[in-house]
């Protein structure tokens, strides 16, 4: 196959293989050498890039004795990773830990966060976001321990790597009671306390500014070091993302025009710290 842009699929797909050298105590270097490949080929495979056939990826993961079903998850990935944009349908829920958002968020160097009604997902304590679980008739409450601990192990994650992050919130956001007053209270103060952080900035748009650029819906603006930007998209039991430069421009414009309305650094945290009190 040959050479291809990077994609969402792609790099999906390159990420599973580096994780399926790894598993297998391979290093790429080892991987090649197995393989009989060049260490750039190997590369190009793990950047979403592609460049060899079919067989040749089923025999690198025959190498790695990559578990079958994991094999085909990759296998299928292979097969559509030259495809701009991914709508995945969840089912009746979403997953659990949710791979290709994770999977960018560990090698984003700015993520921009779009918030209408709810806390933006990363800011969410435990109790905040199991208040939003025990809301949704969709999501058994069995699975609330689980879904709270995933969520708790991204945001570490996110967090320690210490990327630029900017979080538009809606002033509705900030004033509707998820949990109640006392959770409430608690997700409020630690905004305040995230907040400090130099690579954290929050930008709230004030309910007396009516209509915004904003009413399409919330959305994750993510862009990287050597890839094309990423819009995620997220709802009841599928999620979106969007890879094409056409909708990575349309998307900053309208962060443009949230930027543009929206109180400023020191006005956002004076807004949130005035309702902690």
């Amino acid at each position: 196959m040959p050479k291809r842009d990077s994609t969402v699929r792609g790099r999906e797909f390159g990420a599973g293989i580096r994780a399926a050298i790894e598993s297998a105590g391979l290093t790429g270097r080892g991987a090649s050498q197995l393989a009989g490949w060049d260490p750039a080929k190997l590369s190009d495979l793990m950047n979403g890039k592609g460049g060899i056939s079919e067989h040749d990826l089923i025999r690198l993961l025959g190498i790695c004795r990559t578990p079958l079903e994991e094999s085909d998850h990759l296998v299928t990935m292979f097969r559509e990773a030259d495809r701009s944009g991914w709508l995945q349908v969840h089912g009746e829920r979403q997953p659990v830990l949710p791979r290709t958002l994770s999977e960018h968020e560990a090698v984003a160097t700015e993520i921009i966060c779009w918030s209408m009604n709810l806390i933006p997902g990363p800011l969410q304590l435990p109790d905040y976001f199991r208040a939003l679980i025990e809301s949704n008739p969709n999501t058994p409450q069995t699975e609330a321990d689980e879904r709270v601990a995933a969520r708790a192990a991204r945001q570490q994650q996110l967090f320690r790597r210490r990327c630029t992050m900017t979080f538009y919130i809606h002033e509705q956001a900030l004033r509707l009671p998820v949990g109640g007053s006392e959770v409430m209270s608690d997700q409020l103060h630690h905004l305040m306390t995230m907040g400090v952080r130099s690579y954290i900035t929050y930008r709230v748009l004030p309910t007396s500014l009516g209509a915004h650029a904003g009413l399409a819906g919330s959305f994750t603006l993510m862009t990287f070091d050597k890839l094309e930007p990423v819009v995620f998209i997220d709802a009841e039991n599928h999620a979106v993302f969007l890879d094409d430069k056409d909708s990575a421009k349309a998307y900053k414009t309208i962060v443009s025009s949230l930027d543009r309305a929206a109180l400023d650094a020191e006005q956002s945290k004076e807004l949130i710290e005035r309702m902690t009190s």
